[in-house]
């Protein structure tokens, strides 16, 4: 058997059901990977191997918990934790102890998470990078907000890891760490327990090695215990498939380019269609709108912060909170139904395509760590609050990974994962792979 750190999530809590893995076997080999990785990746804002073992030893003594029984998950440090400190990447709450867990955390230990430690973001959740390096490349950036989750799990630390997105943070990370990015529907997970950024665009989800992975995780966020089912990703039929590259397709570089032309050959001769997917002239700019909601609604959610302790945040966040504030409330009110407007509108998609073709990003991880990189190609589908799952299949010409980003209709999001899975099977074998995720 390969070492336990490197299997997916999905295959080792099969190993872990069957008892023949132990989740003290399992936790003890990816704090051997931390031990040897985390001075160079930095992923971790706080890590507690004692507890993360104790935990791990009383589940190996215990009848199965639930889904994600005995598997070692990373927690950004944007979730409150009753049991560790959370900072949300801001030395404002350095040692910061929350009462209680978030909601979303609760229920992954209720499922037999085990928690070794809380994930590095960027300042609460915006744009000020952390301390993580891209594994791939250390002197890359891994993306953000959701940097050290996506790290982890990367670099083989983690099987599983929970992120945000308000803006690209679960879907940037993904595509620039060469990993699976699953952003639920907008509203399908509880959020109550992570400092909040905006009420409109705010989506729990997280990362994985495979498909699979994303399936386990979202059957435990979303309460889809059908997920779980054998053949649950089984699509009944090929899927037709909607050519989506957004307005903004000429910002894609010539990296991103490849890897959008190679998902189309891979997918084009099983799909029952794939044909462009006309953007709507009624859509209003999307990127705009997202960031006037972001920026007013952040302004707002950072009002102890900013009126107590305003020097004390990064210049970005700061000039964010200045640009929120001169957004009058009728203004964000007419903003708000243009969204709402905006999402009646895009459903109309889905009655021609089951998923939509994107691009992940403008290209390959940027070099240096001052940046997390551009959000352009996340933003509108944000504020759409449809789901999305990246998935990774090629490289970029130096080496960094590529790929691209799938769209489903809202709240039909394990149709969106059945039809990723059945994407993955055909990109997997179109050009060569980024590392360890592979995918089952």
């Amino acid at each position: 058997m390969p070492r336990p750190h490197t299997l997916d999530a999905w295959q080792a809590a099969q190993l872990l059901a069957r008892r023949e893995l132990s989740a003290t076997a399992l936790l003890q080999d990816c704090l051997e990977r931390i031990d040897a990785r985390e001075p160079q990746v930095q992923a971790f804002a706080h890590i507690d191997p004692a507890a993360a073992l104790a935990r791990a030893r009383a589940l190996d003594a215990s009848p199965w918990q639930g889904p994600l029984h005995g598997l070692p998950l990373g927690v950004k440090d944007l979730f409150d934790t009753a049991d560790m400190p959370t900072g949300y990447g801001s030395p404002l709450y350095a040692g910061h102890r929350p009462a209680a867990d978030a909601a979303v955390v609760a229920l992954c230990r209720q499922a037999g998470a085990v928690l070794p430690g809380k994930t590095v973001t960027t300042e609460f959740a915006y744009f000020q990078p952390g301390p993580t390096r891209n594994p791939r490349q250390l002197g890359h950036t891994p993306g953000g907000s959701s940097s050290g989750s996506a790290a982890a799990v990367a670099d083989g630390m983690l099987p599983l890891a929970l992120g945000t997105q308000t803006a690209a943070s679960i879907i940037r990370p993904a595509a620039y760490c060469g990993v699976f990015g699953y952003k639920p529907s907008a509203g399908r997970v509880p959020r109550a327990g992570i400092k909040s950024l905006s009420e409109t665009l705010d989506t729990v989800g997280g990362f994985g090695r495979s498909v699979r992975d994303l399936a386990l995780l979202a059957a435990v966020l979303l309460g889809d215990d059908a997920l779980l089912a054998e053949g649950a990703l089984d699509s009944p039929a090929a899927p037709r498939i909607g050519l989506c590259p957004t307005p903004d397709a000429a910002q894609m570089d010539s990296d991103a380019q490849a890897a959008w032309h190679q998902a189309v050959q891979a997918l084009a001769p099983d799909a029952a269609a794939l044909q462009d997917a006309a953007w709507p002239a009624a859509l209003p700019d999307l990127v705009a709108l997202q960031k006037a909601v972001m920026a007013h609604e952040m302004a707002r959610a950072f009002s102890h912060e900013r009126l107590q302790h305003g020097p004390a945040l990064s210049a970005q966040l700061q000039q964010l909170c200045d640009q929120g504030l001169a957004i009058a409330a009728a203004t964000h009110a007419g903003h708000l139904r243009s969204t709402q407007a905006a999402r009646v509108l895009a459903d109309d998609w889905f009655q021609t395509h089951d998923l939509l073709l994107a691009p992940s990003t403008t290209g390959a991880a940027p070099a240096g760590l001052q940046s997390t990189g551009d959000p352009l190609f996340c933003r509108g589908w944000t504020l759409l609050g449809l789901p999305c799952v990246h998935l990774p299949f090629t490289q970029a010409a130096n080496g960094l990974p590529m790929g691209v980003q799938l769209v489903g209709r809202w709240g039909k999001d394990a149709r969106l994962l059945a039809a990723a899975q059945w994407c993955w099977q055909r990109l997997r074998g179109s050009a060569a792979g980024p590392g360890p995720a592979r995918g089952g």
